[in-house]
This record gives structure tokens, C-alpha cells and sequence, in this order.
């Protein structure tokens, strides 16, 4: 017997327990549960007691045959994930078209019922992960995969991972540039085209007036975002730049200012979920431009 009273017999067979034990383990079905443990695990920040973020349609009990991850769980989405075998989403925004998830005033809307019968038909689970992948560390997940999608990562600002010091440009190639790499058919463009671009600062998604407001007085050329109302952040920039201040606005659309992040999400998510396959499901620009047919 050694030290400890544990002949080598009792040692062997504490291994093969434990050895038996992760067999178990690994023979048991992944769940939705078990996928957003792992995020929470992951994620570098605490889980908030107030989120949007957590299961909008489906059981966390569900065993887990493939994840996608998208910005929006549009029909399309939820479809391409179905066909693909891909049941759960991981959506950056919303499923049933309100940001806290409200359905109290659809709940009777044909669409919804239709889109609800879908998920629960093909056993899917929707998974709204909005704030945490924000609050990612060390930098925004939406703000990292954007800059690695544009090649902006080495221009980015290592304190201010928003603010990006490019090869000096102009604001018509700046633009180019842009759509150009997203594929955006209808972006808008406010700013004299000719010029000078430097220093860029990336704001995706929604931005409201007067956090837009400060950041266009920062020591700034261009400021990109993905959407403001025309009548508060628009009309300031359009103000801005007529009383002659060297000054743009690039507004992207909501999507494509920020989906990239979620093809960094799914990049992320396979360094801790191996068990199924990951696959990111880019949505394409939602708008058309009669011009451009």
C-alpha cells in the first residue's frame, strides 16, 4: 500500500472511473443549455440580471445539431440554418422584430405564428446574443470582427479600438472602400467628397444624437455608423459640414455595419464548441437601389 492507503488496484480503478466518467460525458448530447453555459464561461464579463440576451424560441434542453450564427434571425436565416442542419441561431439581433423581444403585440400577427410553427417544427432553438458579444474583452465583438472584415485591424487605435488611423485618403475613395467590402448597394454619404480622411471612427449599429454629436466634435475626419434618425443625427451632420467644418458622416444600414462581427462570433465559438459544426450565415444587403438594376 502507498502513503495514502491506496493500492495500485484502487488507483486503476479510480482512473478508469474517472476515464468512464468523460466518456459519459462526451457520449451525451449537446444542448442549447450546455452551448450558452459554455459562452457565459467564455464571454470575459459577468452575465447581467437585466439582458436581452438568452433563448427567444425553443428548449435549452434540445440537443444541439449544429449552431449558426447570423446578425438577424430573419425567415431566411431560420430556413438556410434549417436546411443546413444548423438548429440553433445564434442571432445578433432580434427574432420576432423588437430589440427587448416583446411579442405581446403580435403574438395574433399571422407572420408570427408562422415563424414560431417553423422553429418549433424543425426543433430549433434562437439564441439572442446581443449585449455580452458587445461587452466581449478585451474589445467589442461586433468592433473587432468589422475591423478584421475591412483589414482595418492594423490602423486600429490599440486604446480606442473604435477610432482607426488610415493611410490618408479621401472621402469618395474612403466610401469606395467601403462598399466595396460589404457589399453596400445603398449606403449614404454625407461630406464634401473631396475630403481629406485620416483619422475614422466606427460607431456600428444605432447611434443616438448626442453620443453621435460628440463624436463627430472628436478630433475625427469621418464618422461611420450603421443607422441614426434622419431628423436628430443626420440633420446635425448635414449642419455640421454646411457651416464648413471638415466633417462626414458614412451610414452603412444596421446589417452590414455590424454582421461581421457575428462571422468573428462564429470563429470565437469554435475554439470552445467542438462537439457540432459552427457555421456563420452572412445576411445580404436588405435594400435595393432602382439605380443600381
Amino acid at each position: 500500500m502507498n502513503g495514502n492507503g491506496l493500492t495500485r488496484r484502487h488507483m486503476m480503478a479510480g482512473t478508469a472511473a474517472l476515464t468512464l466518467a468523460g466518456e459519459a460525458e462526451a457520449a451525451r448530447p449537446l444542448t442549447a443549455g450546455t452551448v450558452i453555459e459554455r459562452i457565459k464561461a467564455h464571454v470575459g464579463v459577468p452575465w447581467r440580471e437585466k439582458t436581452v440576451d438568452g433563448i427567444i424560441a425553443g428548449d435549452a434542453a434540445t440537443p444541439v445539431t449544429g449552431i449558426a450564427t447570423t446578425m438577424m434571425a430573419t425567415f431566411e436565416m431560420l430556413k438556410t440554418a434549417a436546411a443546413a442542419g444548423r438548429n440553433m441561431v445564434i442571432t445578433h439581433e432580434p427574432t420576432f422584430w423588437s430589440h427587448q423581444e416583446d411579442v405581446s403585440q403580435v403574438q395574433d400577427n399571422p407572420l408570427y405564428r408562422e415563424k414560431l410553427a417553423f422553429l418549433k417544427e424543425h426543433d430549433m432553438v434562437s439564441f439572442h446574443f446581443h449585449d455580452h458579444w458587445h461587452a466581449l474583452k478585451p474589445v467589442d465583438g461586433i468592433t473587432a470582427g468589422t475591423a478584421r472584415h475591412l483589414v482595418w485591424t492594423p490602423f486600429q487605435d490599440k486604446a480606442d479600438p473604435n477610432l482607426f488611423v488610415l493611410p490618408g485618403t479621401t472621402l469618395e475613395n474612403l466610401a469606395r472602400e467601403l462598399a466595396a467590402k460589404l457589399d453596400d448597394r445603398t449606403m449614404r454619404v454625407i461630406g464634401d467628397p473631396k475630403l481629406k480622411v485620416k483619422r475614422a471612427r466606427l460607431s456600428p449599429g444605432y447611434n443616438m444624437k448626442m453620443g453621435g454629436i460628440a463624436m463627430l466634435a472628436g478630433d475625427i475626419d469621418v464618422l461611420i455608423i450603421g443607422e441614426t434618425w434622419e431628423w436628430e443625427l443626420m440633420e446635425y451632420a448635414l449642419d455640421l459640414v454646411s457651416t464648413g467644418k471638415p466633417k462626414a458622416l458614412v451610414i452603412l444600414g444596421h446589417i452590414l455595419s455590424e454582421q461581421w462581427g457575428m462571422e468573428y462570433c462564429a470563429d470565437w465559438l469554435r475554439g470552445f464548441v467542438k462537439d457540432v459544426p459552427v457555421a456563420f450565415q452572412p445576411m445580404k444587403e436588405p435594400y435595393w437601389n432602382p439605380a443600381l438594376l
